[in-house]
């Protein structure tokens, strides 16, 4: 897996998927589960979506603080 996602769209994804868990949890409704899928993707700095379509947020210079980032072209 090469990494996909850079350093803003992790930050976006990880409060995207905070709010939609508590909003879940505030409202009592499964649908808050949907907030590990981009919590997982954050974590992990790869999203399959962005895979299929070719796009990388990680950048040329590798914005996502990870010394090991492999871009792809």
């Amino acid at each position: 897996m090469t990494k996909n996602i850079g350093r803003a769209d992790k930050i976006v994804r990880i409060i995207a998927g905070i709010t939609a868990l508590a909003l879940g949890i505030y409202l009592k409704s499964w649908w808050g589960v949907i907030g590990i899928i981009p919590l997982l993707t954050a974590f992990i700095s790869w999203c399959p979506a962005y895979s299929v379509f070719g796009v990388s947020t990680c950048g040329t210079s590798c914005g996502c603080g990870s010394s090991t980032c492999e871009t792809t072209k």
